[in-house]
């Protein structure tokens, strides 16, 4: 996908909430390299193996980024989107891919790391924007942590990300607000933003797309969804269930998009 075409996408958002159609970290990652120096710049993208982090890494890559990407597996449910990540990172083709494992169940708290809650399945009416127990108390935060942490390892100050704040189950950690506070945290809390060696910016081009725009982005850029995994809950052969959060918002986007979803579903 050309740059312009990543623009005009943002420039459909600007349509509709008139902004600039990303979050405020986003803006001037068109900025030279630290040093003057023209050599393109590294970025941390975070991968889950879903459609957005896959979708948001594609366009780190189309935008001249060196990818480095982080997975976590984090302890949630099912490992097959780890799988589906490491599947993606070869697809694009990135620098280097790193997977780090986190068990976050000793903490508990959500229907994704632990057993002691069910995934919810057929809710009625629309998601949001109560905030379910499928959502795993500060992973973002984590998550960002993590990726802020090699970045300053290997001099990169971009990190993008697949949050979104339109189709999604109302996580607080998926906000724009979020995106701002952690952007100024990583420019405070880090040696290399302190020392003047450059400024960290947190990239969320999803953040103001609906989920079929997302899709319409990604098919711009012949992604291959079939490789990615967006249910909570899937069944012992892979196939998703269509019945959670996350499949309602993935059918809802293929169908508002005009697409047909690549991938199996038990129901």
């Amino acid at each position: 996908m050309t740059r312009q075409s990543i623009s005009e996408e943002k420039d459909n958002a600007s349509d509709r909430d008139g902004t600039d159609g990303t979050s405020p970290a986003d803006q001037g990652q068109s900025q030279s390299h630290p040093g003057g120096s023209t050599k393109p710049r590294s970025a941390v993208l975070l991968l889950s193996g879903g459609m957005d982090s896959y979708t948001a890494a594609a366009v780190a890559l189309a935008d001249g980024f060196v990818g480095y990407v982080l997975t976590v597996s984090y302890g949630q449910r099912h490992y097959r989107e780890i799988r589906c990540a490491r599947q993606i990172g070869r697809k694009l083709g990135v620098a280097e891919h790193k997977f780090i494992e986190l068990d976050l169940r000793s903490f508990g708290g959500s229907a994704l790391t632990g057993n002691e809650m069910d995934v919810p399945r057929d809710k009625g009416g629309p998601i949001g924007p109560e905030i379910p127990v499928t959502y795993v108390p500060a992973r973002n935060t984590i998550l960002l942590a993590l990726a802020l942490g090699w970045a300053e390892v290997l001099g990169a100050f971009d990190i993008f990300m697949g949050v979104n704040a339109v189709d999604y189950s109302g996580y607080p950690d998926c906000r724009g607000e979020f995106v701002q506070a952690f952007e100024k945290l990583a420019n405070l809390a880090t040696a290399a933003a302190v020392q003047g060696k450059g400024i960290f910016k947190i990239h969320t081009p999803l953040l103001h797309l609906s989920k079929a725009e997302i899709i319409k982005l990604g098919m711009r850029m012949q992604l291959d969804y079939s490789l990615t995994l967006s249910c909570y809950d899937p069944d012992e052969k892979g196939r998703s269930c269509g019945r959670c959060d996350a499949c309602r918002l993935r059918l809802k986007g293929f169908a508002e998009a005009g697409l047909n979803d690549p991938l199996d579903y038990a129901e």
